[in-house]
């Protein structure tokens, strides 16, 4: 049974199909919905927005928002409620992580710009081969 689970967003369309699945398949589990923000990009404008900001962490803080708004939204719709988290550097390192604070985490296949997926890679194959909890992949 699983009682905490992460679930990774990034503000993808399968992010979403990830939180909307952790609330249907988990209904009585405490869901976490982390996002990660200042990863590698080719032109490092996230990092580079945050390590620059004259508050980093409001900085971080402004970058996430939009992507927990929409989470909570999600959960709102399932009559949920659930925690969220911000995450610092490289996606997939930091839901690796995390990870061993939960019972499963659950990810979207498919997520981000397309630029974003070349240079960092892709993140829910690392995080499934490399998770310490389950993994789920939703597509």
């Amino acid at each position: 049974m699983v009682s905490r689970a992460l679930v990774a967003m990034d503000g993808s369309e399968m992010a979403e199909e990830a939180l909307r699945y952790a609330l249907n398949v988990h209904p009585d589990a405490d869901i976490t919905a982390i996002t990660v923000v200042g990863e590698p990009s080719p032109m490092m404008g996230g990092a580079t927005a945050i390590a620059t900001a004259a508050d980093p962490q409001s900085k971080a803080e402004e970058i996430a928002e939009p992507v927990l708004q929409r989470a909570k939204e999600i959960a709102d719709e399932h009559d949920s409620e659930i925690d969220t988290d911000i995450g610092y550097g490289h996606p997939a390192r930091t839901i690796i992580n995390r990870a061993e604070n939960f019972d499963a985490v659950i990810i979207g296949g498919r997520g981000g710009v397309v630029a974003d997926r070349l240079v960092v890679g892709n993140v829910a194959d690392r995080v499934f081969k490399r998770s310490p909890a389950p993994v789920t992949v939703v597509r």
